[in-house]
């Protein structure tokens, strides 16, 4: 593995795939990886082909889709910075069961499976640290489920929107939605109809939706709404 930045090999190390692996033990696993640029984007992989790489985002964000018969694109996940993707297909079937799509200045961490699973083999402590590793990821994830269920079907959606900004912005944000607004219903748990009501209850704390366009006039006001007690 090519040496990293200390920002990115922060971004590895944190991973929940490879969080319970020592620095030098990651570079021995990790020795065919090779870092990845994507500045115009692209398509990563399609649907049927042979699972033989799976990738970290390094920055950037990339799409899990399926292609209708009418050739249009239904999101099905979405994967942003710290997160692995396409792994468990080299464990299972071989072949990718979807397309993936890098979005425009997306880096990735590219991780040939042969390599891999050599290594995995050779050193199978790696095995069980990744396992505790998603372990860990796990409840992390229940737990963000029971913060959703304390929030409205508004404040859930304009966590979703935070989510897509930096942390520590403040002040205005134009995003774009990286998921239909289909898909975002039943992501955040609420029906396609309340979507609806949800986005324009949210035009009073400043939120503006067209189409899959977001502008977000006060990202501080937008946070305190969902962290808030609100009956929304």
């Amino acid at each position: 593995m090519r040496m990293l930045s200390p920002a990115d090999a922060a971004v590895l190390s944190a991973t929940p795939l490879f969080a319970g692996i020592a620095k030098d033990d990651l570079a021995f696993l990790l020795d065919a990886a090779s870092e990845m640029g994507m500045p115009d984007g692209g398509l990563l992989f399609s649907q049927g082909d042979p699972a033989d790489r799976f990738f970290l985002v390094l920055e950037g964000r990339v799409n899990l889709f399926a292609l209708t018969e009418r050739g249009d694109q239904t999101v099905i996940e979405v994967f942003e910075k710290g997160l692995t993707f396409a792994e468990a297909a080299i464990f299972s079937s071989g072949s990718f069961p979807l397309n993936a799509e890098a979005t425009p200045g997306t880096r990735l961490l590219r991780i040939p499976a042969a390599p891999f699973l050599r290594r995995l083999s050779e050193r199978r402590k790696f095995a069980f640290e990744m396992l505790a590793g998603l372990s860990r990821w796990q409840r992390h994830l229940l737990r963000e489920i029971g913060d959703l269920r304390s929030k409205s079907p508004v404040q859930r959606l304009g966590s979703f929107i935070l989510s897509l900004t930096e942390a520590t912005a403040e002040g205005e944000a134009r995003l774009r939605l990286p998921l239909t607004k289909a898909v975002l219903a039943s992501r955040i748990g609420i029906t396609p109809e309340s979507l609806s009501r949800a986005l324009a209850r949210l035009k009073p704390v400043g939120v503006g939706v067209r189409g899959r366009e977001v502008v977000v006039a006060d990202l501080t006001a937008l946070r305190q709404f969902c962290q808030g007690s609100l009956d929304c």
